[in-house]
């Protein structure tokens, strides 16, 4: 009796038919999570590097002093114009221009000022922006311009994603700088 209960489970601890499922069961998700992790990464990286490219030529313009003087909007619309890959650029990107004195030297906020996107309650993120400091400069002024551009991670539950600060509805920052200064008339 004892021998005929024995001999299948014998037959079962022997058979190696479906052995390679649990190492995919248990490996898996982590290949998929490195996976996911690859893609966000890649994907910040060619936004700010399109961001940066954006800000040095529109800002190479500026300096060069071609007799246009530009405002918040038009340098915006530059930016956003050069950085075609930045989803939704001009509700999402916010500009901040400050003058530096070489004289009485005062650094620029260690902060950048992004969109708010906590506030209105609507999912368009630049409803509520901060009000931030903007002058155009004088010539053979020094001049600190910063871009902050505001996006929604592509996949939220990566862990290089849970790794990136957020505000309140999820958006993180990517923020390029430049300095330079007006060439005179």
């Amino acid at each position: 009796m004892m021998r005929s209960l024995l001999n299948p489970t014998r037959g079962f601890w022997r058979d190696e038919d479906g052995s390679s499922v649990v190492p995919f069961a248990l490996w898996a998700p982590v290949f998929v999570a490195v996976i996911l992790s690859g893609v966000e990464l890649a994907t910040l990286t060619a936004r700010h590097t399109s961001l940066e490219q954006a800000l040095d030529l529109t800002v190479r313009d500026v300096r060069l002093g071609t007799g246009t003087t530009y405002t918040r909007a038009s340098l915006k619309e530059a930016i956003c114009d050069r950085a075609s890959i930045l989803p939704d650029c001009i509700e999402n990107l916010q500009l901040e221009m400050v003058s530096l004195d070489l004289r009485d030297w005062t650094d620029p906020p260690s902060q950048a000022a992004c969109a708010d996107t906590s506030g209105g309650g609507g999912s368009n993120v630049g409803e509520a922006t901060p009000v931030v400091k903007f002058e155009y400069g004088r010539d053979n002024e020094m001049m600190f311009l910063r871009a902050c551009y505001m996006f929604d991670p592509i996949a939220p539950t990566s862990d290089f994603s849970q790794a990136l600060v957020k505000d309140a509805n999820g958006y993180s920052a990517i923020v390029s700088s430049a300095a330079f200064v007006h060439e005179p008339s």
